[in-house]
């Protein structure tokens, strides 16, 4: 069986919209598997059918269903490895030389999916900041449905058999029944909250941003709404983590690279100096969900890679005293959205 071009063509567009993820040409099988389960849960033979009745019938909740089954994908724990051993031996240090009193480190974790990235930074942060230590992670993502597992902080054996060290499980985990639930300090560290990158930020200031995995699906435009969003509420000397095929480089010039291990953190481009170029405006360089591709024209080594010795040096050099941070940032045309992709 396979979809019209008029369903795949009505799909794409509800999607677009209300997320800005660009589905291609080719990509119909990924949208007639993720709508294959709902429509014949709805009653319905195949993804055809099910669209003409959600095209006639027009509820909200049948395209927030779709396009949540399109925008939700895999997670796993210390995802990549590197960003925390980052977060562990760079960042947290990096915190602490530029203010000799570190009261606290506040994160955000964008597109958090089930809740394995912030769990996975709240055990890092635990360690390395010490006991008694204060930190405040806010997770967000569009999907009501890993949200809710994300708060449950319980998860199937073949969940946490996904990177999750056995020392980790041992010290964090009990079982509850055939799942395994996290401890409740660390339940208590993270604020779960639906919330949309195309929308004010959540809160903050923030001392540092996980923003992994998610700009590769979007074009040139939106990345850099979504970039100048996230710096106006990174305190100043903060810390921006992106995924292994993602850079700043070519897309925003208000952010310097900082080669830490095999890959590179981001931050804000220090008072004075020279911003890099941008491309011409309305460049895709977004991939679909399906064959996420490198941001930008001048990607950095990724994470796993050697990063090259030409970069910003380290430690940071001294950062601007004071930053304003706008109290209603500017909202970019188009639909807004979080996605819950991969993290």
């Amino acid at each position: 069986m396979s979809l019209t071009q008029d369903t795949f063509a009505f799909v794409a567009d509800v999607v677009r919209r209300r997320s800005a993820i660009q589905l291609e040409a080719g990509k119909e099988y990924l949208v007639e598997s993720r709508l294959l389960p709902i429509a014949r849960d709805a009653g319905h033979p195949g993804v055809d059918a099910y669209i003409r009745d959600v095209r006639a019938a027009r509820r909200e909740s049948d395209l927030a269903e779709i396009v949540e089954a399109l925008t939700t994908n895999e997670t796993s724990w210390f995802r990549d490895n590197t960003p925390f051993s980052a977060l562990r031996t760079h960042i947290v240090p990096g915190l602490r030389a530029d203010r000799p009193v570190l009261d606290g480190v506040r994160v955000w974790s964008a597109a958090c999916s089930t809740g394995q990235e912030p769990y996975s930074i709240a055990m890092t942060l635990t360690d390395v900041l010490g006991p008694g230590a204060r930190f405040d992670i806010t997770a967000t993502d569009l999907s009501d449905q890993v949200l809710a597992q994300a708060r449950s902080g319980r998860y199937s054996q073949l969940e946490v058999n996904r990177g999750l060290p056995a020392p980790m499980m041992v010290r964090w985990f009990q079982r509850n029944g055939h799942d395994w639930q996290i401890a409740d300090e660390l339940r208590r560290a993270i604020t779960f909250t639906k919330h949309n990158l195309l929308d004010p930020p959540p809160g903050g200031p923030f001392d540092i941003v996980f923003l992994r995995n998610v700009l590769i699906y979007f074009d040139l435009d939106t990345k850099r709404s979504i970039l100048g969003r996230v710096h106006r509420v990174l305190k100043p000397g903060g810390y921006l983590v992106l995924g292994a095929a993602e850079t700043t480089i070519g897309v925003d010039g208000d952010w310097e690279r900082v080669p830490v291990e095999r890959g590179s953190v981001y931050r804000p481009v220090q008072a004075g100096a020279l911003p890099s170029p941008r491309p011409a405006s309305g460049a895709l360089t977004g991939a679909t969900p399906a064959v996420p591709a490198a941001a930008g024209p001048a990607a950095p080594a990724p994470f796993g890679s050697r990063a090259p010795a030409t970069s910003t040096s380290w430690p940071p050099t001294a950062r601007p005293a004071t930053t304003t941070l706008p109290t209603a940032p500017r909202r970019p045309a188009g639909p807004a959205f979080e996605q819950g992709v991969t993290r």
